[in-house]
């Protein structure tokens, strides 16, 4: 599977949006480096994101072979630790799609740092090709499936709903579902995973 050529369109025009909505929010935006709540706890990636991590990866060992291998070995570290709970299926890193899977998921390794995250500077060592989340957590947003303004809850104190949805970051849903669906697979794994060449399987 290969990155499908439009994901640098979306990863472009996510940029832009969330640089528009930085200046907008100013100051009520607490995201900057070091700060790094947001890379603790697992969630759920797509095939288009892991992908993306993989393609990644292989840039990095190219410029900075010993951080990309510390990556790795990041990744490999919180698989030995986190595998054995794992809310679906640890050789292939493909989450689990039953109820049980999913609520399990909602507790899994809820406070472990993300492996792309680095301890010594705070800073994300893939941070180009992060996936959808990351590039859209922080300023407000709309929740795809029911439409409810959401924002970093360390972002935007005082702020009214007004100032607040003043700053939204459009998100183009769509584009990133068709281009996943390019991927030819609709399976979830996470970051760890991702980083270690797992990518999801085809949905049955």
């Amino acid at each position: 599977m290969t990155l499908p050529a439009g994901d640098a369109q979306l990863v472009q025009i996510l940029d832009v949006a969330l640089a528009e909505a930085a200046r907008c929010a100013g100051s009520w935006l607490a995201c900057r480096p070091g700060c790094t709540q947001c890379c603790h706890g697992v969630f759920a990636i797509n095939a288009l994101d892991a992908e993306r991590l993989r393609a990644g990866l292989e840039v990095l060992r190219t410029v900075d072979a010993a951080k990309a291998q510390e990556v790795v070995e990041r990744a490999h570290a919180f698989v030995a630790e986190y595998a054995a709970s794992f809310p679906g299926d640890a050789e292939t890193g493909v989450l689990g799609r039953t109820d049980e899977d999913q609520a399990r998921f909602e507790e899994f390794a809820d406070d472990a740092p993300c492996p792309a995250l680095n301890p010594a500077t705070g800073l994300c060592d893939v941070y180009a090709w992060r996936p959808m989340t990351c590039r859209v957590f922080g300023p407000p947003t709309r929740a795809e499936d029911d439409g409810a303004l959401g924002c970093c809850e360390l972002c935007f104190v005082g702020a009214s709903d007004a100032e607040i949805a003043a700053c939204e970051m459009p998100v183009t849903h769509a584009l990133e579902a068709r281009l996943t669906e390019e991927t030819g697979r609709s399976g979830e794994t996470i970051v760890a995973f991702a980083l270690l060449g797992k990518l999801p399987e085809m949905q049955r």
